[in-house]
């Protein structure tokens, strides 16, 4: 299984695989990646203006497309246009640097389309405001069928992802099948937490993520002895974090491993590894609230899990793709190890002969999707058949 690679630099390359990965249209993809094949060859920075140019159109294209359909009455077809047009706009908006021009522009037709979407389609996700001690933390529901009581699984983001994205992944529509909920949230750091309300990283996600669970104990449908978590990319840090200060979680696993993305850091200072999006140090320093690059080392100071992992006493799951070309295996087994007290701990490294080999599944999620989902139906009692 190979990651597609239509540009000269990895940065882009993800970005368009993760577009596939979401729902995204192989011709349509190729159509808006041919014209700034040139751009592309300027460096993962410079070009981006261009790629923002390209996948917006396509996204206005599908919007004006879509109107036509629900002019028709063809509810559900303009609901599929504009998953893959807010889908364009905000891939287009994920590869800008901080304050590019259109990009907060770009970000909230993304998101007004999103919800349209969401409308017309009857899709399963509810949008939700979650109280935190400063603002709030925007989410997307995703119900289990049935009255329940059901398991729920609170899934965060990356560094760079947002909660659409996480939808996106499919994670919620597996977990729903095996009769588990889900709760997509852009925690501090990351999604409309930072674009909207300027609430940076905490690196201490226990203190969100018991948020998170304050919000499902009071839904009558979500049995509050069986919350799980879980987290993708960066998230590979905050979710084994909270699970380990938080004991409300009955269950845990990541998506990805970041055990030390302190450490990370220092690597991508001596160009070790590749970097998730361009603009990476301005991005990093805009997450964190960071004015500087000391700034940001220190607010960074306790991203990692290092002697923390000890505290996890519930089932935990760690997934990695044995050709990570961002995070190092090695912190895989790193974290696993470190589950000295978890009752049942479990390390599944993906390879070539399945897939899912690149950062979080990039060139194929379907099999971490399952697996995370399996893990869930079997640890929170969930089915799997």
């Amino acid at each position: 299984m190979a990651l597609y690679e239509p540009f000269p630099n990895y940065i882009w390359n993800l970005s368009v695989a993760i577009a596939m990965q979401s729902g995204g249209e192989i011709g349509e993809i190729v159509d808006m990646c041919a014209p700034i094949l040139e751009a592309a060859r300027e460096g993962a920075d410079a070009g981006t203006p261009a790629f923002m140019k390209q996948w917006s159109a396509m996204g206005e294209k599908l919007i004006e497309l879509a109107a036509k359909d629900e002019a028709a009455g063809r509810a559900f077809s303009a609901s599929d246009k504009l998953e893959r047009a807010s889908l364009y706009l905000f891939t287009a908006e994920r590869m800008q640097g901080h304050g590019a021009p259109g990009r907060e522009a770009t970000y909230a037709r993304a998101r007004e389309i999103f919800d349209r979407s969401t409308a017309l389609g009857g899709i399963n996700r509810q949008r939700v405001e979650i109280p935190l001690r400063t603002g709030t933390m925007p989410a997307l529901y995703t119900r289990a069928p049935g009255d329940g009581p059901h398991p729920a699984v609170v899934y965060c983001n990356g560094l760079d992802s947002c909660k659409e994205l996480l939808y996106w992944s499919r994670l919620p529509e597996a977990l729903a099948r095996r009769g588990i909920s889900t709760l997509c949230v852009d925690q501090p750091g990351s999604g409309e937490a930072l674009r909207l309300q300027a609430l940076p990283v905490d690196p201490h996600s226990e203190n969100w993520a018991a948020k998170a669970v304050d919000w499902l104990e009071t839904r009558p449908e979500i049995d509050p002895r069986r919350i799980g978590m879980t987290g993708i990319s960066l998230g590979g840090h905050f979710a084994p974090r909270a699970v380990a200060y938080e004991p409300r979680f009955a269950s845990g696993a990541c998506w990805g491993a970041n055990h030390n993305w302190l450490e990370v850091q220092h690597r991508r200072i001596k160009r070790e590894g590749e970097n998730p999006v361009p603009h990476y140090w301005a991005h990093v320093m805009w997450a964190f609230g960071a004015s500087d690059m000391d700034d940001f080392m220190a607010k960074a100071a306790d991203m990692h899990l290092d002697g923390h992992m000890d505290r996890v006493k519930v089932p935990f799951l760690v997934t990695h793709g044995s050709h990570d070309r961002q995070i190092s295996v090695q912190y895989a087994h790193d974290c696993y190890a470190q589950l000295i007290n978890s009752p049942r701990r479990e390390l599944k490294i993906f390879t070539a002969r399945e897939g899912g080999v690149e950062h979080v599944g990039a060139d194929n999620m379907a099999y971490g999707r399952d697996y995370i989902a399996d893990w869930f139906a079997q640890t929170l009692g969930g089915k799997i058949a």
